[in-house]
């Protein structure tokens, strides 16, 4: 089932999904993921994190986190468990979040991925987002999709 973030009691299977799912695709330095790290509680509060869990023991194994910013849909983070992938939750975490956008003006999305990440690129593309630039300093892809759900 898909529902909103249960702050505290959901953010410790979202911390243990970021650490095994992006840390290991990022190319920042260990300085700047430390700081990273940090910062995601104040994160996870600035906009919308929605998760997807078992209905029986309500165990968090993929998440969403996004942020509206007039028209445009930011997805700055999604991460599936490798034990939940290729089941469509990543697809419908994104299709949560993009519907939740489009109610609320959003007329575009935009997301980045990490260079090397190819699942990830892949993902995106069958989504409809498309490559627009790739940000060197920090090794990204930025896809934009336009017409939101």
């Amino acid at each position: 089932m898909i529902r909103y973030r249960k702050p505290g009691y959901d953010d410790p299977m979202i911390l243990q999904l970021i650490e095994s799912q992006l840390v290991p695709l990022s190319h920042m330095t260990k300085k700047e993921l430390d700081t990273i790290r940090k910062d995601i509680p104040s994160r996870l509060q600035r906009g919308v994190t929605l998760v997807a869990s078992s209905e029986n023991d309500d165990r968090v194994f993929a998440f969403i986190h996004f942020m509206m910013h007039g028209e445009l849909l930011y997805i700055d983070m999604l991460a599936v468990a490798s034990t939940a992938q290729r089941k469509r939750w990543g697809a419908r975490l994104m299709e949560h979040a993009e519907h939740f956008a489009a109610t609320r003006g959003c007329t575009r999305a935009k997301v980045m991925v990490d260079i090397g990440n190819t699942t990830g690129l892949k993902f995106y593309r069958k989504l409809g987002y498309t490559v627009t630039r790739i940000i060197e300093p920090s090794q990204c892809y930025e896809l934009n999709k336009n017409g939101l759900i």
